[in-house]
């Protein structure tokens, strides 16, 4: 296996920072006179090349070994072949690994270890020509790729903007300085990658749903981002098709002038929009093999049945018994989606990294019960038409959130696959207590007025 750290880390490193934070200043000083909100710019980056520094180096020094020290072996191996012979590195990357490039493999370039996982071995394909960019050099790398991974990031951040003028810095807060997102999003993982997918996808098809412009490359971006998901984490997918397709209808619905017919639509439109997904994943359910819709749900059997064994050791949590029928699985949304926004609680957990885990969820519980109570249920089904984007941000934060407490038993890993979720929760969190402040204060200024006539 091929070393994380060596002296070369020291040297590549300081000059990508040096470049990065260059480019950025230059990206700033040319936008911030007309849009301000560019102020966050540098302090996001900054954030997100901090966690993935220190992604690193917990997985150096504490851990000793994951996948994303794997993935960077495999991306310095390939790094050596293309070196030694550039056509199998480069028919590596574009076609099936076939005997020629196994042979080509030697004790100078090593050797693969994700070579038989298709989806792992995508993020290889991905990240490869990074590491020759970087030198092969681990902290380099990865900061290469949070650096590319952020420009996604960033047209999400100004797709609230656009869309929810003077949230600027609460919107800055949900994308860029949740401590899990900005350490678990910016390693060299499936993480990082996926998560700024998402980001790409819902910018796209919020440019081409609102500004309609630059058809073309929205399309591309959302097209490549499908790709890329389906390819790494078909499951993310998963929610977001039936996210947009209530963030289209929800669009389209809040167009609608007449207050009554708008209204009488809502069930028509909740329904359609609930089809039409499960209609979309069960059409490219042979593409998604064994992220199919029905085997999805029975691997949320396994999983579920496979916690409760005693190797575990105190690191798994179990929802409760269910099978692999829809209404089976529907009645355990509340704990599902319980688990994958709130859990681990801070008395589960068992290391310093869960516990910061802990406090982040225990902070996001404690606000979402405040915000329930205040607006009585009710309001919030009147706010999602005020601002039609929490059609997208609500749906998809909470469908995701039941898949993944569905489908994962273990907290180590449900720190990381919820990372799409969190953002998109905590920014309808902040859209949703912004609007309602907003409706009372209009409230209270017709009522004084109306007492000001009298």
């Amino acid at each position: 296996m091929h070393i994380p750290l060596n002296f070369l880390d020291l040297i590549v490193t300081p000059i990508f920072l040096i470049i990065f934070f260059f480019i950025a200043r230059k990206i700033v000083a040319r936008h911030i006179e007309q849009e301000p909100y560019y102020k966050y710019f540098i302090p996001g980056l900054a954030a997100k090349l901090f966690g993935g520094i220190a992604l690193c180096l917990v997985y150096i020094f504490f851990y000793g070994s994951g996948d994303t020290l794997l993935y960077f072996n495999d991306s310095v191996t390939l790094s050596k072949l293309f070196l030694k012979v550039p056509w199998q590195a480069i028919r590596a990357t574009f076609l099936p690994i076939d005997a020629d490039m196994w042979f080509a493999l030697d004790d100078s370039t090593g050797y693969l270890y994700y070579a038989q996982d298709q989806r792992a071995f995508m993020v290889d394909k991905i990240t490869w020509p990074l590491a020759f960019l970087s030198f092969n050099s681990y902290i380099a790398q990865t900061l290469l790729l949070a650096f590319i991974c952020y420009f996604p990031i960033w047209r999400l951040y100004k797709m609230f903007v656009y869309e929810i003028p003077g949230m600027e810095r609460n919107f800055a807060i949900a994308i860029f300085f949740i401590p899990s997102v900005f350490f678990w999003g910016s390693g060299l993982l499936k993480d990082s990658i996926s998560f700024a997918c998402v980001a790409e996808f819902a910018a796209s098809f919020h440019h081409l749903l609102k500004i309609r412009k630059r058809i073309f490359p929205n399309l591309f971006g959302m097209a490549y981002s499908a790709y890329l998901l389906l390819s790494i984490k078909p499951y993310i997918f998963f929610a977001l098709l039936p996210g947009t397709s209530f963030w289209l209808l929800g669009y389209q619905t809040t167009r609608i002038q007449n207050g009554l017919l708008r209204m009488s639509l809502i069930p028509i439109a909740i329904t359609v929009a609930a089809l039409s997904g499960y209609f979309m994943l069960a059409i490219i359910g042979e593409s998604l093999g064994e992220f199919s819709l029905n085997k999805v749900m029975d691997k949320a059997i396994v999983t579920q049945n496979d916690l409760k064994q005693e190797y575990y050791q105190g690191a798994s949590f179990d929802i409760g018994e269910f099978d692999s029928s829809v209404g089976s699985m529907l009645s355990k949304a509340p704990v599902a989606i319980n688990a994958a926004l709130f859990r681990p609680y801070l008395w589960e957990s068992y290391n310093p990294g869960m516990f910061i885990s802990g406090l982040e969820n225990f902070i996001l519980l404690i606000v979402s019960i405040y915000l329930l109570i205040r607006l009585r249920v009710f309001y919030l089904f009147i706010l999602l038409f005020r601002h039609h984007v929490l059609f997208f941000t609500v749906f998809f934060s909470l469908f995701f959130a039941f898949s993944v407490g569905l489908s994962t038993a273990n907290f180590g890993a449900l720190v990381r696959y919820k990372i799409p979720a969190v953002p998109f929760f905590v920014a309808s969190l902040f859209i949703i207590s912004n609007t309602f402040t907003e409706i009372q204060r209009q409230r209270k200024a017709q009522r004084g007025e109306a007492f000001s006539i009298q």
